[in-house]
């Protein structure tokens, strides 16, 4: 007899096959503290744990050129590190974007990561599919002031619109008393946060489901999404016959 949901004392699955990135678009260089991080660090917790393959890139440091071109060294820019980062995002099966909001608004650091994602959208993978399909992507939100959903809002539709998947419960946060003052994790303020340690476990949880779910599958079906087949002229039974690009 299967356990019930209150019994379960396990995983259902084994997810050491998984990669997961976690890209934080804090603004302070390192080795300044991030209290972003400081959240990153309790889903990265429950990867780690299930033996998920996990990586923490922070942005400011990465060395991005700003642009919505593969290479910004082709388009005027000096240097550009992107195409490296982006060999990590297209190796992770798992992205998640960490932001702190400012006035009211996801990070400028994150704005940049987004466009730079938004450049390789129009590649392809293996089935013709847009390069980010198969892939499920979350995020996490740090700050003093309102705007959790509204940042998460904006992170989950830019993933989504590019290919990524997005399970339930994809999005986590914390936000003190609005105005300044201490951030999560200065004297471990907001780790009893009981709102925050739910809605963290719940999207790292979801982000594990549906990951080993699509690989499993072999990623989302390949078909009536295939970019090739689209340019080839086939119009996956579009209601116009006489329709043509």
């Amino acid at each position: 007899m299967s356990e019930s949901p209150q019994e379960q004392s396990h995983p259902p699955d084994d997810y050491s096959d998984l990669k997961a990135l976690y890209l934080n678009c804090t603004l302070k260089k390192s080795p300044q503290p991030s209290h972003t991080e400081t959240l990153i660090q309790k889903s990265i917790s429950i990867m780690t744990k299930n033996g998920v393959q996990t990586e923490l890139v922070r942005i400011v440091d990465a060395g991005l050129a700003t642009g919505v071109y593969p290479d910004m060294t082709e388009h005027g820019w000096d240097s550009d590190r992107w195409p490296q980062l982006y060999e990590k995002v297209k190796a992770a099966d798992i992205l998640i974007i960490g932001t702190p909001i400012w006035l009211g608004q996801i990070s400028s650091v994150c704005m940049q990561l987004i466009e730079r994602l938004y450049a390789m959208s129009g590649q392809t993978n293996a089935q013709g599919q847009y390069a980010y399909y198969g892939k499920v992507g979350g995020c996490l939100i740090t700050g003093n002031e309102d705007g959790i959903k509204h940042c998460a809002m904006s992170v989950l539709y830019s993933l989504q619109h590019i290919g990524y998947t997005i399970p339930p419960q994809a999005d986590a946060g914390w936000i003190g008393e609005a105005g300044p003052g201490p951030s999560y994790g200065d004297d471990g303020l907001g780790f009893d946060n009981d709102f925050t340690n739910r809605n963290t476990t719940f999207m790292t949880w979801n982000l594990l489901h549906l990951g080993k779910l699509l690989k499993s599958i072999g990623g989302i079906p390949a078909y009536g999404n295939q970019l090739s087949e689209w340019k080839a002229g086939c119009r996956f039974d579009f209601p116009n016959p006489e329709y043509r690009a």
